[in-house]
């Protein structure tokens, strides 16, 4: 590696994400615009313009934000006629419907629109074949098998946009609304059709579909009568101070939708629904996912700048700690002591969050009680998340099987990391606790790698890959959690092969050029090079080639971003539903943190010892 360029390269990052951090300790970066939140944002704005005006005329805020929304659609449509979920995203089917009945929805004759909608029909005809109501419903239920938790939303857009024809309703599945009347402690054991998370979208457009097309069963439909007011109370009780349900403008607007659509325009989720989506409108007229993913980007960036600059500075260390969560969540029931991805009132503790604060913690612990004490909970928090099975869930422990109910090995992986870092500072209980967790983890990580060594993640994706799935990243963040979470059983075989296995995998993952991802994207190279460096900084550790990698990789990242100039960000992010997105500050913070790692690395010298053991 060329020690002078690497030097530049790290001293440039370093300052570029420093330089992120705001007034009060935290890094800000932004997340991309995206197409399904502005169309269904803007659906929202259209159908509260409707509702409310008297005499059928528009209230004028609500109708500009709507047109604004509009035009930006029709700016942002890929060529090929459909959208994606970022602008560098490919078209998708679910994205497009939703933008295709936004647009479908204005009843002036736009150039604009009118040009968007014919290529729109040409794009979805080439997907779905004729635009029949039964093939469109037949489309969205095939694309999420027997989750409903974002094909029912679509299929609801779809008739409130008038695409499923006069019987519309009749192609939307009945969500189970009353059931949100049942004990919160219930609901794991109930095989709800949607993910824990989604609790406002299966009142409200439950509610929404039983309004228009009542269940014929005169049970069911007694129990869905008298349970509405008492569900409408549950979505108000948890509908956050912002008025954003998780932050997210998709999930808002289905169920701002949805009751503007029953005649409920003055109801009071309606209005601080519409309100949160008209405080987190770009001045382009777009929206992001979500509203952003401060206290997440915080934390990466932390871990990433070392104690160096970062959580020393009395700003950012108070500011995490007063982002963890001292009493139950009024919206998941979650136990006191995690932490969201945010600071806004949306956020919900997760488990990824959660770890990346009790790391961040750790590095810059210098005795005080408080960061202890923080650690402590959080690590307890993290413990009794973790399922039978012994992996780590998103939110919820033994909810069900559905996407981001399920242990997934990034969360684990993550999870593995936090405990070990603290491992010395814990005793009595809490220690037992720790080690016993920390095997049960270790077990399931290495009972889930794939027979080519990767470890395929959840909050992650690659466009290009088959499935969309990110094993680079998944096997970046596993590999980093196995060398420093292997605890007493370090030299056991199993683990040991199943580094090694790693390893491999992320070599041959490697391209000609350098990088890594088959897009050769900044974010995956840098990850890569992460596990990579770690692994090799190992006082045990051979050539075993992941030094020439490295040096390759670090040489592309030095190439790449004008030694640590420019950061262009990259669609590899995952949300809610398969949503993908980019964050600004993702390749900045996964650079700083891999040359940092290249750099020790470097400086070690290799051992004679074999890998691993």
């Amino acid at each position: 590696m060329d020690s002078n360029a690497l030097q530049e390269t790290l001293t440039n990052a370093r300052e570029l994400l420093i330089s992120s951090r705001d007034h009060r300790g935290a890094f800000c970066g932004e997340l991309s615009s995206s197409a399904l939140s502005t169309a269904t944002a803007s659906m929202a704005f259209s159908m509260s313009a409707r509702a409310v005006a008297p005499e059928g005329r528009a209230m004028p805020d609500h109708d500009r934000l709507a047109v604004a929304g509009q035009a930006w659609l029709c700016q942002s449509q890929n060529d090929d006629g459909g959208w994606g979920d970022t602008v560098d995203s490919p078209s998708n089917i679910s994205t497009t419907i939703l933008c295709w009945v936004c647009l479908g929805m204005i009843e002036e004759d736009r150039d604009d629109v009118v040009a968007a909608l014919a290529k729109a029909n040409d794009w979805l005809e080439q997907k779905v074949g004729e635009l029949t109501p039964e093939r469109l419903a037949k489309t969205i239920r095939a694309r999420y098998g027997e989750d409903r938790t974002f094909s029912v939303p679509i299929l609801t857009t779809c008739a409130l946009g008038g695409r499923l024809g006069e019987h519309g309703w009749r192609f939307v599945p009945a969500l189970p609304f009353e059931l949100a009347a049942l004990p919160h402690r219930w609901f794991g054991r109930l095989g709800l059709p949607t993910v824990s998370y989604a609790l406002p979208a299966l009142i409200a457009i439950g509610q929404v579909g039983h309004h228009h097309r009542p269940t014929r069963n005169p049970v069911t439909r007694f129990l869905r009568n008298i349970t509405r007011r008492r569900t409408l109370g549950i979505l108000a009780e948890i509908q956050p101070a912002s008025g954003g349900f998780l932050e997210a403008a998709p999930l808002t607007s289905f169920v701002s939708m949805s009751l503007l659509s029953m005649g409920l325009n003055g109801h009071e989720v309606v209005e601080k629904g519409l309100r949160f989506l008209a405080e987190t409108v770009r001045e382009d007229g777009s929206w992001p996912i979500d509203t952003n993913l401060d206290t997440w980007l915080t934390t990466l960036s932390v871990n990433a700048l070392g104690d160096r600059e970062a959580i020393d500075d009395v700003r950012t260390r108070d500011w995490l700690l007063g982002q963890q969560y001292a009493c139950e969540h009024p919206y998941t029931h979650a136990a006191p002591g995690g932490w969201a991805w945010t600071d806004l009132s949306g956020g919900v503790p997760d488990a990824d969050d959660t770890a990346g604060a009790v790391l961040a913690l750790r590095g810059g612990f210098d005795g005080d009680p408080r960061i202890i004490e923080a650690a402590s909970r959080g690590i307890e928090w993290l413990i009794g998340l973790q399922n039978r099975d012994g992996g780590i869930p998103t939110f919820c422990r033994g909810w069900g099987k559905l996407p981001f109910d399920r242990s997934s090995p990034d969360l684990a992986a993550h999870t593995l990391r936090a405990i070990a870092a603290w491992r010395e500072q814990l005793s009595g209980r809490l220690l037992e606790r720790a080690d016993r967790a920390m095997a049960v983890i270790l077990a399931y990580l290495l009972d889930g790698q794939r027979a080519d060594g990767a470890w395929i993640p959840l909050w992650f994706g690659n466009q290009d890959e088959p499935g969309q799935e990110n094993p680079i990243y998944g096997t970046s963040r596993v590999l980093r959690a196995l060398v420093a979470g292997g605890g007493e059983q370090d030299c056991d075989r199993p683990l040991i092969e199943a580094r090694n296995r790693a390893v491999g995998f992320l070599l041959m993952a490697q391209q000609p050029d350098g990088s890594f991802g088959k897009a050769g994207t900044i974010e995956e190279t840098a990850l890569a090079i992460e596990a990579l460096a770690e692994w090799a900084a190992r006082s045990d550790a051979t050539d075993d080639g992941s030094r020439e990698a490295i040096a390759k990789g670090v040489a592309w990242l030095v190439e790449k971003t004008d030694c640590g100039r420019r950061f262009p960000a990259s669609p590899i992010g995952l949300y809610f539903a398969q949503l993908w997105y980019s964050e600004r500050l993702y390749p900045l913070i996964f650079t700083v943190s891999a040359i940092e790692l290249a750099g020790r690395c470097a400086a070690r010298p290799f051992s004679k010892t074999p890998a691993g053991g």
